[in-house]
């Protein structure tokens, strides 16, 4: 379903503040692969997902989701292979619209626009069934402001939203990091039903280890740019956050794991 190629990418080429981002990364994912990415500052996380989603130009290599080359296609023209949840919950709604207007605008994403904008009697239950998988009690304020909901509400919000068309490929750019440790988990466990439930290819990025292990069948660290370790199968599920540090040191020759993966 995703097939990266030797994919390289260098910031600020020529000049002082050069920085190589990525250094000839290659990965596949399987159709309904669920795979967590973790790294620490700088390893290349978020622009090897900046550069599947189009955000950023590869300055070599091939990037194919589903058979399409989509290497040299703007962000917007991969857009209909590509459902993305960002770090910000404020990112992927609209505040100003009530919650089934969000979820009217992701069901007809790809559509013609007409005159026809209103929400019929159908589609308004089939968004409160919806709603109900999230067990936020949000299918009771459909009408409700997208901007009066708390920020894990609206992440979750738009989770679902990111998802309601099944996209060929599903980004999770750290979409729990800004969410205290209780709605983190509540929406990292509607995630893992969802992605479950319609068998989405899904590529997350997070810095919590724990989560890395504990949710997906695949695990992926990377390392100054590379991909460093790639576990999967009976591997992942024995694997322990000590085991991990333990492969990484191994990997990188270092005994300091990144601060902020130690952190959390």
């Amino acid at each position: 379903m995703l097939e990266i190629k030797n994919i390289w990418k260098t910031f600020n080429a020529n000049t002082v503040n050069e920085k190589v981002a990525l250094r000839g990364v290659s990965l596949t994912l399987n159709d309904g692969e669920f795979v967590t990415v973790i790294g620490g500052n700088g390893a290349g996380k978020s622009t090897l997902m900046n550069a599947v989603a189009g955000v950023y130009p590869v300055d070599q290599g091939s990037i194919t989701i589903d058979g399409v080359d989509v290497t040299h296609l703007p962000e917007h023209k991969r857009a209909p292979y590509i459902g993305r949840v960002f770090q910000d919950p404020m990112m992927g709604t609209a505040a100003t619209m009530q919650i089934e207007e969000n979820l009217a605008l992701a069901a007809r994403r790809g559509q013609g626009r007409g005159l026809k904008s209103g929400i019929t009697k159908a589609e308004r239950e089939e968004y409160r069934e919806l709603l109900k998988i999230l067990d936020l009690g949000l299918e009771e304020r459909m009408t409700s402001k997208v901007g009066l909901l708390s920020g894990g509400q609206r992440q979750a919000l738009t989770l679902l939203m990111a998802t309601l068309k099944k996209p060929k490929l599903l980004l999770l750019d750290e979409h729990t990091a800004a969410l205290d440790p209780k709605t983190a988990a509540k929406v990292l466990e509607t995630t893992e039903t969802i992605v479950q439930r319609d068998k989405l290819t899904t590529l997350m990025i997070t810095h919590n280890m724990r989560d890395a292990i504990a949710h997906g069948d695949r695990l992926i660290m990377m390392y100054e740019g590379r991909v460093a370790i790639d576990v999967s199968g009976e591997e992942k599920k024995k694997l322990t956050v000590e085991g991990l540090l333990e492969m990484f040191s191994k990997v990188s020759g270092s005994d300091e794991a990144d601060d902020k993966l130690l952190l959390s």
